[in-house]
């Protein structure tokens, strides 16, 4: 998974032009995203169609405020540029949380 520490729009559109994008906002101090965190390489695995970048809610703050990402870790997928889905709340996710929205997309 490719790390982003500053994500801004004009960024954001060119990682998001084609294809599957899945975007996992996260922070260095967040125990949920730390939990979270050894099941992302496999859920990269499971979904080897889609593109995944962690980005750094804390270098990319004002982008994460445009986007309403209210919580971390939280998912915003694109497909060819357009938003297609998003698992964002404060709640701890689970790698079948994760694995299951990732699926209803298709």
């Amino acid at each position: 998974m490719k790390q982003i520490k500053s994500l801004d729009q004009a960024k954001l559109a060119e990682i998001t032009k084609q294809g599957r994008v899945v975007l996992e906002w996260s922070a260095g101090w967040c125990p949920d995203c730390r939990f979270l965190e050894p099941a992302l390489p496999e859920i990269e695995q499971n979904f080897a169609d889609c593109k995944f970048y962690q980005i750094d809610r804390d270098g990319s703050i004002d982008l994460a405020k445009e986007l309403k990402i209210l919580g971390i870790p939280s998912f915003v997928v694109y497909q060819d540029g357009q938003e297609i889905g998003r698992l964002v709340n404060k709640d701890r996710k689970t790698k079948d949380e994760v694995e299951t929205f990732l699926k209803s997309l298709d």
